[in-house]
């Protein structure tokens, strides 16, 4: 039996061949110019599973950066603004400690009054300050509305209590607590807080400090004082009721000493008079303290044991406030340690992804190179065969 093979047969065989390498160099071509190994899923299934999982960790990894960029604005930003407010508490402070000047007239005083509220209202304005695009760098969680609100009381907090953060994976403050910033220093010297009575207006109290912790007790202390035959004495109330302390002779500037609380009290004090030791709590709001240090030293007509009890507090209340502000600043210092970190991070997962991505979809330029070398050579075997192949035709034979 004779097998045979037509010229047409041989002709579209030739043809196909030559049309799959045009494809195939097509396809080498398209590679080596993009580089890419993979296209499509049906280039190598499984090595596109790893480049499309890298590419969604690169994505991953920018989206964080992103958030990770928006917190480093934000804490940057109210890190100045902190900055700024220190600075201001400390003009107001200047103010007050001129203010204890004992040649300073009442009119005097009157004017650094008006000093620290124009430092007051200041104030409030870094207190509102935004980042430019709306958002209230001290709004807490509502940061889209201002969150310190000049009322007939004094200033309020009309933000929400807490932060915006980024992402669980990052998790960084987008904004500042400014109810914590502003509000809540520690009243007093931080553990307990001295006062005097109404109407003591010829003595006034320091503010004390701890001489042993161990002694404290968390309780409210009423030192009562009496005058009686040119002697002075005083008895000790602790949450209202009488203690060993009933007729302690009094010298004025001597400490005293009650349940690990060491204070001085200075003057003559009246007959009647009264001073108060308290726990310190965290309610103290530097607005209030400014508008209180303003509206003291605008009185007229005060002793001098008054001014020196209305510096003392104030200092006192200034010193707290700014030792709150300088916590919160020491803070958001450390939350742009902690983005450099999170941005060396993601740099590193972005390099870990674009290797990973690189390594299961990009090509072997030297391999590429040689493959395509080898199917064009085939390619050119294979024309020339054709073309020898269609010279075998009865017509050429004879014209020969």
């Amino acid at each position: 039996m004779s097998l045979r093979i037509s010229t047409r047969g041989v002709t579209e065989a030739g043809i196909e061949t030559l049309q799959k390498r045009q494809v195939e160099m097509a396809e080498a071509q398209e590679r080596l110019t993009t580089g890419k190994r993979v296209h499509k899923a049906s280039d190598d299934p499984a090595a596109a599973a790893r480049a499309e999982r890298a590419l969604a960790g690169q994505m991953r990894a920018e989206t964080s950066q992103r958030a990770v960029d928006a917190s480093r604005t934000a804490m940057s930003l109210s890190e100045t603004a902190m900055g700024d407010a220190i600075e201001l508490l400390q003009q107001a402070r200047e103010a007050m400690v001129a203010a204890g000047n004992a040649s300073y007239s009442d009119q005097e005083r009157a004017n650094l009054a008006e000093k620290v509220k124009a430092i007051r209202n200041q104030l409030l304005s870094v207190a509102n300050r935004t980042d430019g695009a709306g958002t209230f760098l001290f709004g807490g969680q509502g940061a889209t509305t201002r969150p310190f609100v000049d009322a007939p009381g004094g200033i309020d907090y009309r933000g929400i209590s807490g932060e915006r953060r980024t992402e669980l994976a990052t998790d960084l403050p987008l904004t500042v607590n400014g109810d914590n910033v502003f509000m809540t220093a520690r009243t007093g010297n931080g553990v307990f807080q001295t006062s005097a009575g109404a109407g003591v207006t010829t003595a006034w109290i320091d503010n004390g400090q701890v001489s042993n912790p161990a002694a404290l007790t968390g309780s409210t202390y009423t030192l009562q004082f009496s005058v009686s035959g040119g002697a002075t004495t005083y008895a000790v109330l602790q949450d209202g009721n009488p203690t060993a302390v009933t007729a302690a002779p009094y010298v004025s500037g001597q400490d005293i000493t009650v349940d690990g609380m060491t204070f001085r009290i200075s003057g003559a004090p009246a007959n009647g008079n009264s001073f108060t030791v308290q726990p310190s709590s965290s309610t103290l709001s530097v607005f209030d303290a400014l508008d209180r240090a303003a509206t003291q030293l605008a009185t007229s007509g005060r002793s001098s044991a008054q001014i020196a009890q209305g510096n003392t507090d104030a200092l006192r209340d200034i010193d707290q406030s700014m030792a709150q502000l300088q916590g919160a600043r020491a803070v958001a210092g450390e939350m742009l340690v902690r983005i450099d970190g999170e941005t060396s991070r993601l740099d590193d997962q972005k390099l870990a992804n674009q290797i990973q991505r690189s390594s299961a979809e990009d090509l072997d330029m030297t391999e590429a190179i040689s493959k395509f070398q080898s199917m064009q050579t085939g390619y050119d075997a294979a024309l020339k065969s054709y073309s020898m192949v269609q010279r075998l035709s009865l017509f050429e034979y004879l014209r020969t």
